[in-house]
């Protein structure tokens, strides 16, 4: 583990320890106690899992991962992940800290990493002004599984949607105002995206500056944004998204995105890299409906229009397949360590195809079982018709504990993306104490 990974350990442990100190060192004193909020706060979560995965040796994808190694029918992984966060107010202005180090032990051995999820400075000017610099979560688009429009943001992972991700290093300013009418709120948020080096160097091309922003209005009781990006680092883009309850239980929501001038780089049977571009746009509608069971139904379609289509994945698992051929009878890697560089360049996004269906339903203590939620979820590729099964059970017996247990079956035909996969299945336990 790096150096700066052992100091910020330490620094949140140390003070998470002291502060019962603190509380304790004034257990006798019997002035009255100060009933205002404290200044700053600590906290965080740690998490262990186990992960056991299926190997399917007749996938693309296997032959890219493992074609030099020998393999039983499965892999396993342990993981530990702490998140560690902070702030301190002192009148107008806060600053904040959130911190991400992961442990792994796998086939490929040991890995640890430590990031600066966010980290920053902001000062509320007035209550309708606010100013801010950092590395910030910029949560744009009304999306559960996917958010085509969130410019500013890395992508989720549709598996786990609301897992913690990490943010770009941004200056921002938030203006609100209050209104009369059918429009009763409006917002704008300016923002600046550096990208210079190591500042930012995952958003896009490096020495240039970014610029985006995000009109919001409350208008007829629904929600609207507009967005845009522009700058050299990235292709410019426009996008509305608008979120809508029509009942208590019942939410409409969608968003669309417009890329101009889109470079899509693909690569052909022969592993030769191709580059086309042309406008692409993108958009997503879903509901949320909680019926009187306390049953919650999340659906959405997304239209990926940067995807590929079956014809240009096709090829890509060629290319593959062809490499692993040439290793077979030759033992040369060289194509195969070029189809791994083009996936890691080019086929990384977790839905890199076209179109998709999402659904979730999430049952809130079944059969009066208290603090037990089980759920379901399915990602279905609408083009090639393979899909990823997800059952989830979580528990949580005592407060700030979760237990919980995954099994994800992949499903798929030749060349088909979940079919391509190189597990047929994985399951994981996990356990995750909040202090």
């Amino acid at each position: 583990m790096s150096k700066q990974a052992v100091i910020i350990i330490l620094f949140y442990v140390l003070a998470y320890l002291l502060l019962p100190l603190n509380a304790l060192a004034g257990e006798y004193d019997f002035e009255i106690p100060d009933t205002k909020d404290k200044p700053y706060h600590i906290g965080g979560n740690i998490e262990a899992g186990y992960t056991i995965y299926s190997l399917n040796k007749n996938a693309a994808l296997y032959y890219q991962k493992f074609y030099n190694r020998k393999e039983g029918s499965s892999v396993d992984s342990y993981d530990i992940t702490l998140q560690l966060e902070g702030d301190y107010k002192k009148d107008s202005a806060k600053l904040y800290i959130k911190t991400n180090t992961n442990m792994t032990q796998n086939y490929l051995g040991w890995d640890d990493e430590t990031e600066l999820y966010e980290g920053g400075v902001s000062f509320e000017a007035t209550p309708s002004f606010t100013i801010e610099a950092g590395k910030k979560v910029m949560k744009w688009g009304k999306g559960y599984a996917w958010n085509p429009a969130a410019f500013t943001s890395r992508p989720k992972d549709p598996d786990d949607p609301e897992t913690s991700l990490e943010g770009y290093s941004i200056v921002s300013v938030d203006y609100i105002k209050s209104l009369s009418g059918r429009i009763k709120t409006i917002a704008f948020t300016p923002v600046i995206i550096p990208v210079y080096n190591d500042l930012n160097s995952g958003f896009g091309e490096t020495d240039h500056l970014n610029f985006a922003g995000k009109l919001y209005f409350l208008a007829y009781d629904t929600d609207i944004d507009i967005m845009f990006l522009a700058g050299e680092s990235i292709d410019d883009r426009i996008g509305v998204d608008f979120s809508r309850n029509f009942t208590t239980n019942f939410e409409l929501h969608g968003e669309t995105a417009f890329i101009n001038n889109f470079e899509k780089k693909y690569i052909d049977s022969n592993g030769i890299l191709h580059i086309r571009q042309s406008d692409a746009a993108s958009y997503l509608l879903g509901i949320r409906y909680l019926n009187r069971n306390d049953t919650t139904f999340i659906f959405e379609y997304y239209k990926n229009g940067t995807g590929f289509s079956k014809e240009e994945i096709g090829a890509y698992y060629n290319y593959i397949q062809n490499g692993y051929n040439i290793y077979q009878t030759t033992g040369a890697e060289s194509n195969l360590k070029k189809s791994l560089s083009y996936t890691k360049a080019y086929y990384s996004d977790k839905n890199f195809m076209e179109q998709y269906l999402y659904l979730k339903i999430t049952q809130k203590e079944p059969f009066n079982i208290l603090y037990f939620t089980p759920s379901m979820n399915i990602i279905f590729n609408a083009e090639d018709k393979s899909y990823s099964l997800t059952p989830e059970l979580l528990y949580e017996p005592i407060s700030n504990l979760e237990l919980k247990f995954k099994f994800t079956v992949f499903h798929g035909n030749y060349h088909s993306e979940f079919g391509e996969k190189p597990y047929d299945y994985k399951a994981a336990c996990f356990a995750k104490y909040y202090f």
